[in-house]
């Protein structure tokens, strides 16, 4: 009879693994569907960027000299280029106005399928030069942030049983175009809270969109135990919110109410409306305004340096004309939303709710971050640049 029983509950407890398994897979299989849907609806799309409800601003971008050389971007991506076998570049290069510029997504590996060659297909030489590239395009800054993002999905993996969805170098690289100081060209990276897209034309730069988070955002164990990110985007929000008078609050905040994701431009949004909302930055006083650009460049400043002035300087040009809002409460502790919002930049930064963390919280935390640049009114991926360029040099 013993023996029997514990049988029986041997047998009932396989069963309901098996179960648990099934509806996971099935959960599974159900997310797949869901993005592989979501990024089919936005790639059939007549691309328009992100634009108000008023329509399309037109005129807001020139191709024009900004003094800034792109030669050390294109002499490295030649030899990242040249590193790689036959195989491996088939699956990496694509035209200048391939589709492939959209093909991405901040999820992990085990719901979207990604192009190109990862690290962890490359070999040491292969993963320096890719790095190399991403020295000379970014800043130090951006070069070490987009590093220990990288590292958080090794922390996600230890903390999910070494679940293979999670993994430092499943980070995929992509070319658009070829390498070239005069015809457009461009360079894409790809993982789960990082994607760069990286357009060329001449010496301008256009690095949008660029999705950027991370979780957890203090890495408390494990291979890169006290990885910290996203501190002076979070508290920098923070202390521009509770500089602001109490009737500039009120105009800033959309709700106090914070839910588990309030981003709104995140991947397979590349044509959608987004209105102005919250408080214009024609309100603030002038150290309000020095607030807020210092806000905004803190993910301008990812940008190579002297790219970064040329994009704060256009910035700067629409001050006047920039929105910033809110959601959520305003007290140090706070998980909150902000958005900065212009003809010609697009911020936005978002406490999500935990996923991979197994913490215990059904709203948002502040150790899961998502933030997202876009360049509105046609100009992500540099597609408003890429269009005068062809208008102009390719007519037949």
């Amino acid at each position: 009879m013993k023996k029997t029983s514990l049988f029986t509950i041997a047998l009932v407890a396989l069963i309901c693994i098996q179960i648990r398994e099934a509806n996971a897979q099935q959960n599974l299989d159900s997310f797949k569907e869901r993005f592989a849907k979501a990024e089919n609806e936005n790639l059939v799309k007549r691309y328009q960027g992100i634009i108000t409800s008023k329509g399309i601003e037109n005129g807001l971008y020139k191709i024009q000299k900004t003094g800034v050389s792109t030669a050390p971007v294109k002499n490295a991506c030649e030899a990242f280029l040249k590193s790689l076998s036959k195989e491996q570049l088939a699956k990496t290069q694509f035209g200048i106005q391939d589709k492939e510029w959209q093909k991405w997504s901040n999820v992990d590996n085990g719901l979207y399928k990604r192009q190109g060659v990862s690290l962890k297909e490359m070999s040491s030489e292969q993963r320096k030069l890719a790095f190399d590239l991403m020295q000379v395009a970014l800043s130090a800054k951006g070069l070490q942030l987009s590093k220990d993002i990288m590292k958080t999905d090794q922390t996600l993996r230890e903390l999910n049983d070494d679940n293979p969805i999670y993994d430092e170098e499943l980070y995929f690289f992509t070319i658009m175009g070829k390498p070239s100081m005069t015809e457009p060209w461009g360079w894409q990276i790809d993982g789960h809270h990082l994607v760069i897209n990286y357009f060329i034309l001449g010496d301008q730069v256009v690095m949008t969109p660029v999705f950027m988070g991370g979780e957890p955002i203090v890495t408390l164990s494990g291979k890169y135990n006290g990885n910290v990110i996203f501190q002076d985007e979070q508290n920098s929000g923070l202390k521009l919110m509770q500089a602001l008078s109490a009737e500039q609050q009120n105009q800033a905040i959309l709700s106090k109410d914070k839910g588990r994701n309030n981003i709104q431009a995140e991947a397979f949004s590349d044509s959608k409306t987004i209105d102005y909302q919250g408080l214009s930055a024609s309100q603030l006083t002038e150290e309000q305004k020095e607030k807020l650009l210092d806000l905004t460049n803190q993910y301008i400043s990812n940008l190579e340096d002297g790219h970064a002035k040329v994009t704060m300087a256009d910035i700067k040009n629409h001050l006047n004309n920039t929105w910033f809002s809110w959601i959520g409460k305003t007290d140090d502790n706070a998980v909150f939303y902000y958005r900065i919002h212009s003809p010609v930049i697009l911020i936005e930064f978002d406490h999500q709710g935990p996923i991979g963390t197994r913490e215990q919280s059904n709203g948002a935390t502040r150790n899961h971050i998502h933030t997202i640049v876009r360049t509105p009114n046609g100009n992500d991926y540099g597609k408003d640049l890429l269009g005068q360029h062809l208008k102009e040099h390719h007519k037949d």
